[in-house]
């Protein structure tokens, strides 16, 4: 049972500082996550399993001071990218963007090319699918392996992207740190407009999405995110 009790997170930015350069898994978990692994069984284990887990969203804030009375600080895929990316770039060496379309990738290997020209970006576009054959899975690792990045950004949407690193991790020559973060690929390409500071700092950048595509995230945030404080509701209720 995923309980919020008990896991552990990485509870504010500046604890990004303190990961070792050693080759770690970091996935980020939400409402809409924490409410899928409830029923997911593989896709709970790879969230537990992390080497570090992120509190990517207001709703693990509200959580962790309703549950555990702790305040932790709202870490989004967004931030971990940007910090890892920086920081890559002072020193110089390889990222590896695994998902997304060929389209998206370009993109951001253009931008990269501007923000992070210490970097050096290679892609790969796997196919769209909900899961893959073990030829795809075989060539996909191999192409990270090839390069053998100092970071590994995965973006094919959740629960996807966290069940394959989770799997794959053994297989995968990465030198540092491994992370799936989703929607970023889009964020960093342009493709999808991020929500404003003041949203993101009020804890409302899931409202701006909604509003933003209001017929794709209706299900995931009005229904997700009332499913989400029911779940809490009821860990809180249960004996520790």
């Amino acid at each position: 049972m995923l309980q919020l009790k008990t896991v552990e997170l990485l509870k504010s930015k500046d604890a990004l500082s303190t990961l070792s350069d050693s080759k770690l898994l970091i996935n980020t978990i939400n409402a809409h996550s924490y409410n899928t692994a409830l029923k997911d069984k593989t896709f709970q284990e790879a969230l537990l399993q992390s080497n570090i887990l992120i509190p990517d969203g207001a709703s693990m804030v509200l959580a962790f001071k309703w549950l555990r009375n702790e305040r932790i600080e709202r870490i989004a895929g967004w931030d971990v990218f940007q910090f890892e990316m920086s920081r890559l770039n002072v020193k110089s060496g390889k990222c590896f963007f695994l998902g997304s379309s060929i389209k998206t990738l370009q993109l951001i290997k253009e931008r990269a090319k501007g923000m992070y020209p210490n970097i050096e970006v290679h892609t790969y576009s796997p196919p769209y699918k909900p899961e893959f054959s073990a030829e795809e899975n075989k060539a996909m690792i191999e192409a990270v392996n090839k390069v053998q990045p100092d970071l590994l950004w995965i973006g094919m949407t959740a629960p996807k992207q966290e069940k394959w690193a989770h799997k794959h991790f053994d297989q995968l020559q990465v030198n540092g740190h491994i992370g799936t973060i989703g929607a970023v690929f889009d964020f960093f390409a342009g493709t999808v407009e991020r929500a404003p500071i003041w949203w993101q700092e009020h804890g409302l950048e899931w409202l701006f999405r909604l509003l933003k595509e209001p017929k794709r995230m209706w299900r995931r945030y009005i229904i997700g995110n009332t499913l989400f404080l029911w779940n809490i509701f009821k860990e809180k209720m249960k004996k520790t």
